[in-house]
């Protein structure tokens, strides 16, 4: 079936139609963005059960943006009466005169940027799904999801808790201006197990999961995610510690997608370019990794949570190569750091909701698949780690240091895995340097969607990233 695009954004765009050609007399560009999202978030443990309609990106708002002079201002809206646009019109247009006489009154500094082309388009996009989380069978998911924790418990005698996380979310958007309508409606849908297990004197959890751009269907999955989330969390708790040094490693698709998105995610966002606050800046044509090093960005580079068909301020979603073959070739941005640069826009334009603003944001994130074996990898590292699992990352953009926290490591020895397993893992290093020495490169790769990302300590949105195994050297302690 088709996601149904909302009845709601149906019926009050041609007020919002109005609205922007009453605002069109007083500014040289008006765009309004209106999102109507319906979520279901479902949580089982061996002591809590709950549901919500709230998920990340649960909305229903309005933001209008005009182009005043030489910048931008914009004014939320959470309730519009498409009977009576001139209201809406009155409002908007008194407190963005209060906007301006602020910026006049502290002085403040702004970006001078010119107005945005507002070139004819259509759109419209339903994408296909199963099921609906509005229409999701609540009761039978609250079944599925206690069986499953209560399996996890049964597994081991050192399991306290298994926790299982199931979250759905049904967007609808639409982007108005003079010239363009643009409406999508698609569901993306997030699941995972959390098994927290102890042995009386140390406690450890790991973690297992799926996501896709679909429907609640997607938690069938589920199954094999306890299996998989029981062994990491057991194998963490009886793990060494790592000793502290650089290593041959070969990282999972999981540990991969944490390196793109922390290497060259918020490293190649180009509104860092404009503020001057990224390296990635002066290593456009150069290299940054190694021959066998490709890698793509963007909404359609890859189906997952953050698959969209235009961002948030129109643009319509794109296949950004990033890397080619070591080089750096681009990065990604919004449409205002796009005119500030001198560059086409991306279409990597996200807001956390409507009530925030807009920054240049990851979407799928992913290194391209090469044309080893893994089997061929391990057997080709001396001494190292095959690195699973991921907790979180960090980085510095502007000096292009990384930072990963992996859940595990898996000795290899003489080319084969020992059994020995050392946890926690912190890898650590400078970009190029890690990437340059890839050496090896699966023929395979896998995307994940399970987290949201953060721009500095706020604004969170979701991401996905991954890709195939990678053979590289990396310090780990």
């Amino acid at each position: 079936m088709k996601a149904p695009f909302s009845q709601y954004l149906k019926s009050i765009a041609p007020g919002l139609k109005k609205l922007i050609g009453l605002l069109g007399k007083d500014y040289d560009y008006v765009s309004a963005l209106a999102t109507d999202s319906k979520g279901l978030m479902v949580r089982v443990s061996q002591t809590n059960r709950s549901v919500s309609g709230h998920t990340l990106t649960t909305e229903r708002g309005i933001v209008i943006r005009v182009h005043v002079k030489d910048h931008y201002s914009e004014y939320a809206l959470d309730r519009f009466d498409p009977q009576d646009p001139e209201a809406s019109y009155q409002l908007i247009r008194q407190e963005l005169l209060k906007q301006e006489e602020l910026l006049k009154l502290t002085k403040s500094q702004m970006y001078k940027t010119g107005a945005l082309s507002d070139e004819p388009c259509r759109l419209f996009v339903e994408k296909e799904t199963v099921e609906l989380p509005e229409s999701c069978d609540v009761e039978g998911l609250l079944a599925f999801m206690t069986e499953l924790s209560d399996s996890g418990m049964k597994m081991s005698d050192e399991a306290r808790d298994v926790r299982v996380t199931a979250q759905s979310t049904h967007i609808s958007k639409m982007f108005l201006t003079a010239n363009r309508d643009l409406r999508q409606s698609y569901v993306y849908s997030e699941a995972t197990v959390i098994p927290i297990v102890s042995d009386g004197k140390k406690t450890d959890f790991g973690y297992s999961g799926v996501s896709d751009l679909c429907g609640p269907e997607l938690f069938k999955e589920l199954r094999g995610c306890v299996d998989a989330g029981m062994k990491q969390a057991l194998d963490s708790l009886h793990a060494s510690p790592v000793e502290p040094g650089e290593y041959t490693i070969i990282t999972s698709p999981e540990v991969t997608g944490l390196i793109a998105h922390e290497a060259f995610g918020h490293g190649v966002e180009m509104d860092q370019f404009v503020k001057g606050r990224a390296l990635g800046a002066q290593y456009i044509g150069k290299r940054v990794g190694s021959d066998l090093v490709t890698m793509h960005e963007g909404a359609l580079c890859a189906k997952d949570v953050t698959s969209y068909a235009f961002d948030d301020e129109g643009v319509l979603a794109g296949d950004v190569t990033e890397i080619e073959n070591g080089i750096l070739k681009t990065g990604i941005c919004d449409s205002l750091a796009a005119l500030r640069l001198g560059v086409k826009p991306t279409g990597n334009g996200k807001r956390e909701n409507f009530e925030h603003k807009v920054y240049t944001r990851m979407t799928n994130t992913m290194f391209d698949s090469g044309t080893s074996k893994l089997e061929d990898m391990i057997r080709s590292v001396d001494y190292g780690f095959l690195l699973e699992g991921m907790e979180s990352g960090m980085e510095d953009p502007k000096h292009w240091g990384i930072q990963c926290i992996v859940k595990l490591g898996r000795e290899i020895k003489d080319g084969r895995l020992t059994g020995k397993v050392v946890a926690p893992v912190i890898m650590t290093g400078y970009v190029p340097d890690l990437l340059g020495s890839i050496s090896m490169i699966s023929d395979d790769r896998e995307c994940f969607g399970n987290g949201a990302c953060g721009k500095g300590h706020k604004e969170w949105v979701k991401v996905a990233d991954g890709g195939p195994y990678l053979k590289t050297v990396g310090r780990l302690g």
